[in-house]
């Protein structure tokens, strides 16, 4: 095999694989064991017409396809390895001569890593922020803690009020007409909620339990159910019971219940310092992307479309996965939110280069900075990987393999990076 390599412009190259006359032959041959028994070829029992004999009757390019595809894959490898180039899209081929008794050529036009030119990366001056947590916010989280803990109980001494559950049979009619969807036994509606449509709720407020009664509302213009849009309709209801919820008392008790601690204001501080936590973690993270941000703005670097598009394939595929965890199909997705193949790769193509971009500076910043990951760091992050599978580090580092170590390596190279700029940015 032979290898010729061009330099094409915005960071693209195109590399010339020539296989020689006799591997294609090899490869033909491998096509026509694999395929002869697809023949059925007159005077010869099927898959045992020689090679000679389909070529005379279906052409010599019969096989062209699958040698092709036999050669090109471990071709390319070799090539990409031979050439030391840092490539980052997948190929676009192109078969340049494909003859019986010549050489078999093709191309693959590839895009090469970008070269970075670093700005200011260091003492990047970003607006200081702090974790600040407010009585609100503490109170929030407890009542939240209060509803989840509130019991529910039946009141039959008053009527219905805002803020109660009604507990009701109903049936919808439209024209006089039962429709489909609109009845429903022993239901707990939360009144005020707004769970159904118009005012149908308001109207069950001072209504008793077993009361019946008649409700009128008019169902939306953009109601799902077309053919029930812009309708009045009348319900029949009956309030079986009316219930409240009872929240607990807020005390030191309920702390006790609820916590580790003996007192509600060692609750609170808790739940304070819990807050404030999550909130310097969120700072922490947006500081980092603000620091990234500007370093990429000090950059320059020119990417190349097919490295985009390779990313956006990459986050494309992770997607549909996450989507498959979750029972559902991308064309799913599709169907519940209105977009088609096209408006969602374009909608990842924004993400893409940014993910790139990062990705690139921060490996510049390694580099510059001599930034060296050592063994120890290395297998302290290991073991943290074969700790979260629940695998036995040395058996995760041999699954692993050489190509996905060195990954890991740049990965905590990178994040050596972040640590850095972030620490080496002035918050004014």
């Amino acid at each position: 095999m032979s290898l010729q390599i061009e330099k094409l412009e915005k960071n693209m190259a195109k590399l010339t694989i020539e296989a020689s006359a006799e591997e294609f032959e090899k490869a033909i041959q491998k096509a026509y064991q694999k395929n002869k028994n697809k023949f059925n070829i007159q005077g010869f029992r099927r898959g045992k017409a020689p090679l000679v004999m389909i070529e005379r009757i279906y052409g010599p390019e019969v096989f062209y396809e699958d040698a092709a595809n036999e050669i090109i894959p471990e071709a390319y490898d070799k090539a990409v390895a031979d050439s030391e180039l840092e490539i980052v899209s997948r190929p676009e081929i192109d078969v340049v001569q494909i003859e019986k008794g010549k050489p078999f050529i093709f191309t693959a036009k590839v895009a090469i890593k970008p070269e970075v030119t670093l700005g200011q990366y260091k003492g990047i001056e970003i607006e200081k922020k702090e974790a600040t947590v407010t009585d609100e916010e503490v109170m929030n989280r407890i009542n939240r803690e209060l509803e989840q803990n509130a019991r529910i109980i039946t009141v039959d001494d008053r009527p219905v009020q805002d803020g109660d559950i009604a507990v009701i049979n109903y049936e919808g009619f439209v024209d006089g007409v039962p429709f489909e969807g609109g009845k429903g036994e022993n239901y707990s509606l939360p009144i005020g909620s707004g769970t159904f449509i118009d005012n149908f709720e308001q109207q069950l407020i001072g209504k008793s339990t077993g009361e019946e009664f008649e409700v009128n509302v008019t169902f939306p213009e953009n109601y799902h159910a077309k053919e029930l849009a812009g309708k009045p309709a009348v319900f029949k209801v009956k309030i079986n019971e009316i219930k409240v919820k009872e929240l607990p008392k807020l005390d030191d008790e309920f702390a006790q219940d609820v916590s580790e601690f003996d007192t509600l204001d060692e609750y609170k501080e808790s739940i304070r310092a819990t807050i404030k936590e999550n909130k310097e973690k969120e700072l922490k993270i947006a500081k980092e992307n603000e620091v990234i941000d500007k370093i990429i703005e000090n950059a320059s670097m020119e990417i190349p479309e097919p490295m985009i598009d390779t990313m956006v394939m990459q986050m494309a595929d992770d997607f549909s996965m996450r989507l498959r965890y979750q029972g559902l199909t991308l064309e799913q997705y599709f169907k519940f939110t209105g977009m088609d193949a096209g408006k969602f790769t374009e909608s990842l193509r924004p993400q893409a280069l940014k993910s790139i971009q990062t990705r690139l500076v921060l490996e510049a910043v390694a580099k510059a900075e001599n930034i060296e990951v050592s063994d120890e760091e290395l297998e302290k992050d290991i073991n943290e990987k074969a700790s979260m599978y629940n695998m036995e580090p040395d058996k995760l580092k041999e699954m692993l393999g050489e190509k996905e170590i060195k990954r890991i390596k740049e990965d905590i190279a990178v994040q050596k990076a972040i640590d850095l700029v972030t620490e080496a940015a002035k918050e004014i």
